[in-house]
């Protein structure tokens, strides 16, 4: 197993006011556990605010954990120094949402490739400069983007560019958090397969972070589908797209627009905001918008547990087949 990760929490205090009560901390993950298998895609999905990049941020330790577990390729990396957390994050990198915000303006395209390279010490001069031209070519860039900047690029570009720069190290695990969210559709599907593509050529492992379940399905191997920072259903991708059993699964499926000549699609349309992470309702997270719920979800939380051959799920009202 790859990564491991196991109850994994994090906690955001807030500030109280001199004559209030203690505030109650935002609990933006809580208690998640899931794994990733070497060379597999597993998407985490859920709406926005529900803690997904957070999890993966914090599996980087970008973010600290409050509690919980996370080895990588059987290290403990909550127990690694900051020098032995720089020497392993040569295995793992990020791609941002903001394929713009994320590289330097200041520095030229080659430059921004680069830089992990000479961060780490790789090569020489001469080698890093060929590097580079290398994955510039691996993700569809031509060589005279070497000088230029970034705001002379498209978002997708942008894109390309962010991508050859985590890929510079030649890491196992990459997490990509919402990476064509803020692309044109178009452009949505050529970075998509350009993934598709890198994770076959160099054997990767992706956790695909994204709120857009209709991306996540085309790429990854398992989904997890997470609420109020838990993951409420786990499972092969195709098993849970075609069949899911978490009410919030079906209606986050429901809604993904499906041409069809024949018959109208019934949506199931979620009532309510989702509830606050620092007052999260008693029982079921769910509940307050579950369009099945009943008095027992009120007050009995649901665990996460196997109810078919490699499904899990969060619900009551979810009984196991053998």
């Amino acid at each position: 197993m790859l990564l491991t990760v196991k109850n994994l929490k994090k906690y955001f205090p807030q500030k109280s006011g001199l004559f209030s009560k203690p505030a109650l901390p935002i609990k933006a993950v809580d208690d998640c556990s899931f794994t990733l298998e070497k060379n597999e895609v597993l998407g985490l999905v859920g709406e926005s605010g529900c803690g997904k990049s957070t999890a993966g941020r914090c599996i980087l330790r970008l973010t600290e954990p409050t509690a919980g577990s996370i080895h990588f390729d059987n290290r403990d990396l909550l127990a690694l120094s900051s020098g032995e957390l720089k020497d392993i994050r040569k295995t793992m990198q990020i791609i941002f949402q903001d394929p713009l915000s994320s590289l330097n303006p200041r520095m030229t395209v080659g430059g921004i490739i680069e830089e992990p390279l000479i961060v780490h010490h790789r090569g020489s001069p001469i080698e890093r400069k060929e590097a580079v031209a290398a994955l510039l070519d691996k993700v569809g860039l031509p060589q005279s983007a070497l000088n230029r900047y970034p705001h002379e690029f498209s978002g997708g570009q942008c894109q390309r560019i962010g991508i050859a720069r985590a890929l510079a190290l030649k890491p196992q695990l990459i997490i990509a958090d919402e990476p064509v969210s803020a692309l044109d559709v178009s452009i949505q599907a050529q970075i998509i397969n350009l993934m598709i593509a890198l994770k076959e050529e160099l054997s990767l492992s992706y956790l695909f972070i994204s709120h857009d379940l209709s991306v996540v399905k085309h790429i990854s191997d398992r989904i997890a589908v997470m609420y109020l920072g838990k993951i409420v259903e786990i499972g092969p991708a195709q098993q849970i797209c075609l069949d899911p059993l978490h009410p919030y699964t079906k209606a986050l499926i429901s809604v993904i627009p499906e041409p069809s000549l024949h018959r109208s699609q019934k949506k199931t349309i979620l009532q309510g905001d989702i509830p606050s992470p620092a007052r999260p309702p008693s029982g079921c997270a769910f509940h307050t918008r579950c369009p099945v719920a009943k008095e027992e979800c009120k007050k009995r939380e649901p665990i996460l547990e196997e109810k078919r051959s490699g499904r899990s799920v969060s619900c009551l009202y979810v009984n196991k087949k053998v």
